[in-house]
């Protein structure tokens, strides 16, 4: 089957790998705040706690289908690659889900637990939020270093953890500047401020990383004319994280409504086109500089199969999470289950 002259075996294959990058993305930006409202949430009095978590509480368990989503592709379009990546990760891998196990509990039992046990449930969130954001982030440096694992590898990806989960904290601080008012958003615009600096180091640092593990990435962006079309995307970049710190420091001054969410739509682009650097720098491979996605690609007889499911899968993950987003917006109320 031959789409716009390309043959199965080469679009197909494209698909699915542009459909898991979507999943990644969409699911690194939504878990990612409310994961940073977890980290964050040891900063604040307890009233406050109430309504950091109340500001996540109609979203966070939608967000994390699309990680469900991300790796369900991976298993059944790149079925050789899941195996190669999740062998290496096991560890992390392994650590994620029980962070992500422990925020769930720990988010029901904070409500429903006798008071004297809320502190107790209230340190689990905060753990388990903070074990899952470190745990993807020394993921996505090993990744970058092609899942070696050598004390040089290892220690970059421990540095990635630390601002990986910086990152979160910022953009989950963006989203309480959105969702809350008073002493809180004024806290949260603090917490902005001082993040700031480690999501500008994170990216900075992996932006260098890439092209430096690999002779083939470092030609793809800076031989001619790469170099031309893709200078936006740093510059871009640079514009945003001014953007954030110029926005941060007029909220810190005057909390108006009209304007708190520019800092949290501005991280959240930050983290798309860093998103998109990391994806021009790794294809064609989905393991990186180890296999290619048409090499690990499942045959095009099953992808076609597959395509036909994620044709409704999709737009219906995409309708009930823009659904969820609509009906909860405004600004965060008290978090009752009765």
């Amino acid at each position: 089957m031959e789409f716009l002259g390309y043959p199965a075996d080469q679009w197909l294959p494209f698909v699915f790998a542009g459909l898991m990058g979507l999943s990644i993305l969409i699911y690194v930006i939504l878990d990612g705040f409310d994961l940073g409202v977890g980290i964050l949430v040891p900063l604040a009095e307890e009233d406050e706690q109430d309504r950091m978590i109340a500001s996540i509480g109609p979203f966070w368990d939608a967000n994390e289908t699309w990680l469900v989503l991300a790796i369900g592709i991976l298993l059944v379009a790149f079925p050789t690659a899941h195996g190669m990546i999740l062998t290496a990760l096991y560890l992390p891998v392994a650590i994620m889900l029980l962070g992500l196990i422990m925020r769930g509990v720990a988010f029901e039992f904070r409500v429903k637990a006798p008071l004297h046990w809320k502190r107790f449930w209230t340190w689990v969130f905060f753990a388990g939020s903070t074990m899952t954001a470190l745990s993807q982030g020394y993921m996505l440096g090993l990744y970058i270093m092609s899942l070696d694992s050598t004390w040089a590898t290892n220690g970059f990806a421990f540095l990635t953890a630390v601002f990986l989960t910086v990152g979160y904290s910022v953009i989950g601080a963006a989203w309480i500047i959105g969702k809350t008012e008073g002493a809180l958003q004024r806290k949260a615009i603090a917490w902005s401020q001082g993040g700031v600096w480690g999501l500008v180091l994170g990216v900075a640092a992996i932006s260098a990383a890439s092209p430096l593990v690999s002779p083939r990435i470092f030609e793809k962006w800076f031989s001619y004319p790469s170099y031309t079309y893709l200078t936006p995307l740093p510059v871009l970049s640079g514009v945003l994280m001014l953007f954030v710190w110029t926005r941060l420091r007029a909220l810190a001054k005057d909390q108006h409504s009209r304007y708190a969410w520019g800092p949290f739509y501005a991280t959240m682009a930050i983290f798309a086109l860093s998103f998109l650097g990391m994806a021009y720098s790794f294809y064609p491979y989905v393991v990186p500089e180890k296999m290619t996605l048409y090499e690990a690609a499942s045959a095009p007889e099953s992808l076609i199969i597959i395509l036909v499911g994620t044709i409704f899968v999709l737009p219906a993950i995409l309708g009930y999470t823009a659904l969820s987003y609509y009906l909860f917006r405004g600004k965060a109320t008290e978090l009752r289950y009765d």
